[in-house]
């Protein structure tokens, strides 16, 4: 009785720890479930808000020879986020302002919306009696010209005002200063700059 007994044990138990062959047999491990934590925030890298030698050099060299000695007189400054190069014809009363401007975490257009906006030109132009706007217009490459018409001291300007994305993280401006009159050489350095938009006309 007892072998009996024994046998019937040994029958029931086999299928239970060997199962049927092919056949798996389902664990309790745990399926991997997506985490509750929120997802990293993708922030831009950001570059030192500080000029170095190459973006002195690249202001300097912007421009190429076109303002060039005994007729212009050049200047610079690096301050903050800027270069600046100035030229100056004393003959002709003519300035022309270059500004290398850093944006450390990179820019798009509503960003330059904003800086070059009425409050901009108010500042900029807040040593002369009075300005205008007369035009404005950009290409499809991102290149900007604003046209204005000022005064100082009784005597009319024309001023051309370029703003050029030149990397992902720098903008370089230039305007050109000269009084209006005939034989004002405008149109001749504006074409020498930036002969796909020398002016909105």
């Amino acid at each position: 009785m007892k072998k009996i007994i024994l046998a019937l044990v040994v029958l029931l138990l086999i299928p239970a720890c060997g199962g049927k062959p092919g056949v798996e047999i389902p664990t309790t491990t745990p399926q991997a479930r997506p985490t509750d934590k929120p997802l990293p925030i993708v922030t831009p890298v950001c570059i030192s808000p500080e000029p170095a030698q190459k973006d002195i050099d690249r202001a300097l060299a912007y421009t190429g020879d076109v303002f060039s000695a005994p007729d212009w007189e050049q200047s610079y400054s690096v301050s903050g986020t800027t270069v600046a190069v100035t030229w100056q014809n004393i003959t002709q009363g003519a300035v022309v302002y270059l500004e290398a401007l850093i944006f450390p975490c990179s820019y798009e257009e509503p960003d330059l919306n904003n800086y070059y906006s009425d409050e901009n030109w108010k500042a900029l132009f807040q040593n002369y009696e009075s300005y205008a706007p007369i035009a404005e217009c950009k290409m499809d490459t991102g290149l900007r010209l604003y046209q204005f018409k000022t005064q100082n001291q009784g005597i009319e300007y024309e001023i051309r005002y370029w703003v050029e994305n030149d990397s992902d993280t720098r903008v370089i401006s230039t305007m050109i200063v000269f009084p209006i009159g005939p034989e004002s050489p405008m149109d001749d350095y504006s074409q020498r700059l930036f002969p796909d938009l020398p002016n909105c006309s």
